[in-house]
């Protein structure tokens, strides 16, 4: 029921959002699953219900804060403010006509965005889960875990034994810390971004680019003698493929983050794209018949988007202990060796 409850009040919001939109043109489904989807500097959350977030510049050294509610007048209308502008998602310089300057140098952006502001609060939802996780088993232990502790431990335990030591072997403890944050860190954000008014965070690609970073230096600087050996004198292949065999194997190293990147990126991104894209269909051919198929194939595809959204954060981890396992793995290689004879 709270599920429903959730994609009702969804459907509501974006019909009162296409509403208000109608009301000064024609429906564009385009530019309302755009606004849903992209980081913005406002958090709009229903007709009506705007949160105007911090707007933070340095303008050659001079830190500038203001409100993003001054880039638009009473009609919302986006307008220039104390010299800047807001245009296609981005703060800019201003000239005297209200136009984007020429100059857009020494002009940093640290405004606290809508995605930021998800950061925010999907971080300080994990330290006070996990917070009161830790003080639970510090007060029962020898006990059965009860309450919030009961539902979160069968999930470390499978991420502890099916992923990190099925996958990384007897080192597998160093990297739990990791691998647990990175699992309830996109589970979480996933989740969060199906709420009404959630914001697309890991449908942000370059929140997906900074997660896949992070398991690519770890895995280099794990990466043990074997790791590097395999890469730089792949065992079982002749020597003067070695000018082609290396390459490849560097290329390697940075196609397996990016594919991290690109699927999180793109799963999460689609099923938001899909469901907007399903509720737009009403809007579009206003028909009675039209619109409760649209609403059946939306309330469809939210309930596989939370599958999704488990699912995406289990592969991301899974993938980062396979590849945190091939760097401390300790090879064979006279059996690599004999291996590759033998196939020849």
């Amino acid at each position: 029921m709270k599920k429903l409850f959730i994609l009702l009040f969804s459907f509501l919001t974006i019909s009162a959002q296409v509403e208000a939109a109608a009301e000064g043109g024609e429906f564009k489904p385009g530019d309302m699953i755009t606004h849903h989807i992209a980081d913005d500097y406002t958090w709009h959350f229903a007709d009506g219900v705007t949160l105007y977030l911090p707007v933070i510049l340095i303008d050659n050294g001079t830190p500038k804060v203001f409100s993003s509610s001054n880039f638009y007048d009473e009609n919302h209308a986006v307008v220039p403010y104390d010299g800047y502008m807001l245009s296609h998602g981005h703060i800019y310089r201003a000239d005297a006509s209200g136009q984007q300057a020429a100059d857009q140098s020494s002009l940093l952006d640290f405004s606290i965005t809508k995605n930021v502001a998800s950061l925010f609060i999907s971080v300080a939802l994990l330290l006070v889960v996990f917070f009161t996780i830790a003080g639970s088993y510090a007060k029962g232990k020898g006990r059965a875990p009860k309450g919030i502790q009961s539902f979160f431990e069968p999930i470390i335990i499978f991420i502890r034994d099916e992923i990190a030591k099925a996958n990384i072997g007897p080192k597998y403890e160093r990297y739990m810390p990791y691998l647990l944050t990175i699992f309830f860190f996109i589970w979480f954000n996933n989740l969060l971004g199906l709420m009404p008014g959630g914001a697309n965070l890991t449908g942000n690609i370059a929140v997906t680019l900074v997660l896949a970073t992070m398991t690519l230096l770890i895995t280099v600087f794990s990466g043990n003698k074997s790791y590097w050996s395999h890469i730089f004198a792949t065992p079982g292949v002749p020597t003067w493929l070695a000018p082609i065999m290396i390459p490849v194997e560097l290329i390697g190293i940075l196609t397996k983050p990016f594919s991290l990147m690109v699927r999180l990126f793109a799963n999460i991104t689609a099923g938001h794209i899909i469901i907007l894209s399903l509720f737009s269909l009403i809007f579009i051919f206003e028909s009675i018949f039209v619109a409760p198929l649209s609403v059946a194939f939306a309330i469809f595809m939210f309930f596989l988007e939370l599958f999704v959204a488990l699912l995406q954060a289990y592969i991301f981890t899974l993938l980062s202990a396979m590849y945190f396992g091939g760097a401390v793995e300790e090879h064979d290689h006279v059996g690599d060796h004999g291996h590759g004879d033998g196939a020849h």
